[in-house]
């Protein structure tokens, strides 16, 4: 039994996750309903029902957590149980929020996908300088609300273009507003969300 708890709705992650979830069960020889069975969790974009979630597929004694939608589920399930083996995908470094050991020996009950999304930032800050050279202006959108938005990487690969960065943060809809009247007064030659 697959337990899969995700922070999104089941809508939401139909055509996207959910389907690459089953196809790629189907390519080792597993089909929902026939040799396995999935126990899927869906939080509807609500932190505060992922603890729940967790501790009931763990009641449910499910083989291994698929736990889809970036840190919210992986840090639920981590704190849920250390016996259940969890599969997450986040976009930081799992090390660095000892999530695993490290990544080529994760140790414990935890493996992944880490698309290091912090140590891309300077890679994208480059791309975007190649894609519009002529911009010496670069303005970057975050949300401070997202406790693991880091700019430092994006400030590093600036610098090291030598590209004036602005960070402009917006985490409410009136503050997203304000943010683009922001990004219009910075006249930036390049702009990064």
């Amino acid at each position: 039994m697959i337990g899969y708890l995700s922070y999104a709705s089941a809508d939401y992650e139909a055509a996207t996750l959910l389907l690459a979830f089953s196809q790629g069960l189907r390519e080792i020889g597993y089909v929902d309903g026939q040799n396995v069975t999935i126990e899927y969790r869906w939080a509807e974009f609500q932190y505060e029902r992922l603890a729940p979630m967790a501790a009931d597929l763990v009641r449910h004694s499910v083989t291994v957590i698929a736990a889809i939608g970036g840190m919210p589920p992986a840090l639920v399930a981590k704190a849920t149980t250390s016996t259940i083996p969890i599969v997450f995908q986040v976009g930081i470094n799992p090390v660095e929020f000892g999530f695993v050991t490290s990544l080529n020996r994760p140790g414990g009950n935890m493996t992944g996908i880490a698309a290091l999304q912090g140590e891309l930032v300077a890679k994208r800050i480059e791309l975007l300088h190649e894609m519009v050279p002529k911009a010496t202006v670069v303005a970057l959108l975050v949300n401070p609300n997202n406790r693991y938005t880091e700019t430092e990487n994006a400030q590093d690969g600036a610098h090291s273009l030598g590209l004036e960065l602005h960070v402009v943060r917006a985490g409410t809809r009136s503050e997203i507003d304000r943010a683009f009247g922001t990004l219009a007064d910075l006249r930036p030659g390049a702009r990064e969300r």
